[in-house]
């Protein structure tokens, strides 16, 4: 059982795992720049598990074995575990600044289990039973899980069973008496390198001739078939740097995404939970969706958090902390961040109780959370690039300050007000730059789907027929 923070990065050298990084094979990830701060981001789930302070939100007890588990293994039983789970999500960010990657996988689970119940009660599969096998297994060995929905989709206008080339969507291959076979791939995979299981759904919903690309199960990483190709981040150069220039050095940018290739995978039978049933792929994906739009308003708002610290630093080494523009910028993004975080909390308090047992936060509520975050995180950045200005974007390397020619003058004309040095403004202008650059906001429009998504669920669940009712009634217009 994975209990520590090396206790994890063992489990990940004993994975070797297929991984590819810039276009070579890598060993061991736990010893490579380009994972390192990936790796820490999700270790520090492990070891906050552990302190006294932190562990009533980190942890729960599994309804399933009565043990004391990960919070990131639970199936939310109330709507007091909905709400911790937000708050988790915020400390968690308070102590990364970055993704700290085990958000997907508890979403996936969550979303898993509530709908193979509900498969078996219409067709009288035995897919619950497998799940709760399965999650057992991942809450005594607290084990990783990448939630595996997005898949490459080729040519947007055809569907899974239309593409030229099949593999587009991940699918069902052959079906033996032991198991099925599995081609494709998943997109995106937010810490997939450094995972230990991925739990594949379908990406969309199916319908008729797409039976194949309708399964769900679960696949350890280093099964035979897989590889994973790292994908390039803003900045990534910046892990291989030793000092100021890294930004955030310690937990990096955002997830560490992957592109996760099944060449023939086998997947035996007790580790399958949907396999053709086309008319549950929507709401198993829909679920989903809402458990990870959920999300967002915790795990952004504390990245916020640190984001409005940083800027108002950043203003005090300057000297501009009394200017009241200033002020009036920093007080706007504090009401931006805790905007977002009051969206998460709101849909986790007005979560109901599904017919598994689990609970599932507000659908409609959960989506304008997430449609908030990605308007608010652009203007949070916007106003930390206003207030810290230009010289954050053409700052010196770090080896120039470090320089015996030239690092006098680096000292000299990047130093801040009296007592405040070149290193120390430069260190909280890095740390901005890495928090709000390229991928930071790229993840935040794209991750758990695009705004666009989130609008085609305000058309199904906002009950406009019912708010011009309610118009007609006050207007007195009769029907």
């Amino acid at each position: 059982m994975i209990k520590t923070r090396q206790d994890y990065i063992d489990s990940l050298k004993r994975q070797h795992l297929n991984v590819y990084y810039n276009g070579e094979r890598v060993e061991d990830i736990t010893a490579h720049p380009g994972f390192i701060p990936h790796i820490n981001a999700a270790a520090k789930t492990y070891e906050l598990a552990l302190l006294p302070e932190s562990e009533d939100l980190l942890t729960a007890i599994s309804h399933l074995t009565g043990k004391k588990i990960s919070r990131f293994t639970h199936i939310h039983q109330s709507v007091d575990d909905l709400i911790k789970k937000v708050q988790m999500l915020r400390l968690i960010s308070h102590e990364t600044g970055s993704c700290y990657q085990r958000c997907v996988g508890f979403d996936a689970l969550n979303a898993t289990y509530m709908t193979t119940y509900d498969i078996d009660a219409v067709y009288g599969t035995n897919y619950f039973s497998r799940f709760c096998d399965f999650l057992r297994y991942v809450q005594e060995e607290n084990l990783m899980v990448v939630g595996g929905m997005t898949d490459p989709k080729g040519d947007r206008s055809k569907r899974p069973s239309d593409q030229s080339d099949p593999d587009l969507f991940t699918h069902v291959t052959e079906k033996r008496s032991d198991g099925i076979v599995i081609r494709g791939a998943k997109a995106h995979m937010t810490g997939g390198v450094n995972s230990h299981e991925i739990l594949i759904m379908p990406t969309q919903n199916m319908t008729k001739g797409d039976e194949a690309y309708a399964v769900c199960a679960a696949i350890p990483l280093k099964s035979p078939g897989i590889t994973l190709i790292f994908g390039r981040q803003s900045n990534e150069e910046r892990k291989f740097e030793t000092g100021i220039d890294a930004g955030n050095k310690d937990y990096g940018v955002v997830g560490g995404e992957a592109l996760i290739v099944f060449e023939d995978v086998f997947v035996p039978w007790e580790r399958v939970f949907m396999c053709g049933e086309i008319d549950f792929t929507g709401l198993l994906v829909e679920r989903f969706a809402t458990m990870h739009r959920q999300n967002y308003g915790g795990c952004k708002g504390g990245v916020s958090d640190v984001i409005v610290g940083a800027t108002a630093l950043a203003a005090q080494c300057q000297g501009t902390s009394g200017a009241s523009h200033v002020k009036d910028k920093i007080t706007e993004m504090m009401h931006l961040a805790e905007s977002v975080y009051s969206g998460s909390v709101a849909c986790s308090a007005m979560g109901s109780r599904t017919p598994s047992g689990a609970y599932y936060p507000d659908p409609l509520l959960a989506n304008c959370t997430k449609h908030n975050i990605t308007r608010h995180i652009y203007e949070i950045s916007r106003l930390a690039h206003d207030v810290a200005g230009g010289i954050m974007a053409t700052m010196p390397f770090d080896r120039d300050l470090r320089s015996p020619e030239i690092g006098k003058y680096v000292e000299k004309y990047l130093a801040g007000v009296n007592g405040v040095p070149a290193e120390t403004r430069m260190k909280v202008l890095r740390l901005i730059e890495n928090m709000t650059g390229g991928t930071c906001l790229v993840e935040s429009m794209h991750g758990a789907g695009p705004p666009q998504s989130q609008r085609v669920m305000y058309q199904r669940l906002g009950n406009l027929p019912q708010k011009i009712k309610m118009a007609k009634k006050l207007a007195k217009i009769d029907e």
